[in-house]
């Protein structure tokens, strides 16, 4: 039996129970899944008839409406929520100590806010004739405070010496921030923003309980139609079709900060050589002219010859 750092390698008694489990663990998941399947079939969820809606021009039609107006609400509030994590995150940054506690405030009551609560308190207060800013701005105050937290922490953890060589230097704390933390902190926070931004996408679903026009309540609206066969609701081909359409999005988008992830990287395999290269030329060159050459044998540099 081979060692590890990191772990003891099973023996073969380890390794024959591990393999037993393994074996029961996926039996009894197929079995799980083949009893949903059994239960499904028994009640009619399976019936061809109940695809029969997705086949008009008029159903897909209003999928192509539900799904852009679900992409305008997660536009806006992506936007919208970027905008504001980056207001709160200067704020808890701030070096005023009433700004830090006050924008602290702010961040964590959002936080603590169920979104379904926010959502429903902004629409029968103030947007029950516009739905849409209702569920904009609810996922704006949620998603931006969140937002706010992975903007602070990727900040705090770009290195301290490179905050303190840019106020060594005379830059102000303004300048610092733009030029120095921030480029540096995008990279790291940047897999973090994307996985909340994913969470936006799908929470703009919500949407339905207020009664918006979006995906899912298009969905929902197919759903609850009239029984075309045998008294069953086509829950399962919506929640096939319109889960699969949510799917989709957010592999887009996941797919997105990938390349975004990649390019950010060769950028930064290019950058040390060119800096080292400025600055070797920098370093150089001003010593090399400041001091006179010196004659091969050591002494003092000769003037031109004169005829």
């Amino acid at each position: 039996m081979s060692a590890s750092v990191l772990y003891d390698v099973p023996g073969p008694k380890a390794r024959r129970r591990n393999r037993v489990y393994g074996v029961i663990s996926i039996a009894a998941v197929l079995g799980l899944i083949a009893f949903i399947i059994y239960r499904l079939d028994h009640t009619g969820q399976f019936q061809a008839g109940l695809w029969d809606d997705y086949q008009y021009a008029n159903t897909q039609d209003r999928i192509i409406e539900g799904l852009l107006t679900t992409l305008k609400t997660f536009a806006l509030a992506a936007v919208f929520s970027l905008a504001l994590g980056a207001a709160l995150a200067a704020g808890r940054l701030s070096d005023h100590r009433w700004v830090r506690w006050s924008t602290t405030v702010v961040v964590e009551f959002f936080r603590a806010m169920p979104l379904l609560i926010m959502i429903f308190l902004l629409y029968y207060a103030y947007f029950e004739t516009q739905p849409m800013w209702a569920l904009v701005i609810g996922l704006t105050l949620y998603n931006g405070s969140v937002q706010s937290e992975i903007f602070r922490a990727g900040i705090n953890a770009v290195p301290r010496g490179q905050s303190e060589a840019a106020y060594a230097i005379g830059l102000r704390k303004t300048q610092v921030m733009t030029n120095v933390l921030v480029p540096q902190a995008v990279r790291s926070m940047l897999p973090s923003i994307i996985s909340q931004l994913v969470v936006t996408l799908k929470d703009t679903s919500l949407g339905f309980i207020i009664l918006y026009e979006e995906l899912l309540y298009v969905g929902k609206a197919f759903a609850e139609r009239t029984p075309p066969e045998n008294g069953v609701y086509a829950f399962i081909p919506m929640v096939i079709v319109f889960g699969s359409i949510y799917i989709l999005l957010c592999l887009a988008l996941s797919s997105l900060a990938t390349w975004i992830e990649r390019s950010t990287q060769r950028s930064r395999k290019g950058a040390p050589a060119a800096l080292a290269a400025g600055s070797a030329t920098v370093m150089v060159n001003p010593s090399q002219s400041a001091k006179a050459r010196p004659d091969d044998d050591g002494g003092p540099q000769k003037g031109p010859k004169t005829d």
